[in-house]
């Protein structure tokens, strides 16, 4: 069984604020390719959820509402997902790890 994977328009803001964050960053570290090797750690991490979304962790009382732990450098991020139904996950958010909560 596969799973159709698609964004909502807040974690695609999430995304593009990450980035934006990590660009920031990369130009006072003359590392430019950051930003970009961030999104695509995210997109591969994100991909395995078309195969088996109920393996991450549970994120409060729905057993459909899920977080996926995305490791990059020396933290990482976090994707908060729902399985909509049986061949739908929606990404609800994300966010960096070190960040206190969803925005």
């Amino acid at each position: 069984m596969s799973f159709l994977v698609r964004y909502s328009a807040s974690a695609r803001d999430d995304l593009k604020r990450l980035y934006a964050h990590l660009l920031e960053r990369a130009i006072h570290a003359e590392d430019l390719d950051l930003g970009q090797r961030a999104l695509d750690a995210i997109a591969a991490a994100i991909a395995s959820l078309s195969r088996s979304p109920f393996i991450y962790r549970k994120s409060g009382t729905s057993p459909f509402l899920r977080e996926m732990l995305i490791p990059f450098g020396s933290s990482g991020y976090v994707a908060l997902f729902e399985i909509e139904d049986a061949t739908t996950v929606t990404i609800l958010a994300v966010r960096h790890q070190l960040e206190d909560d969803y925005h």
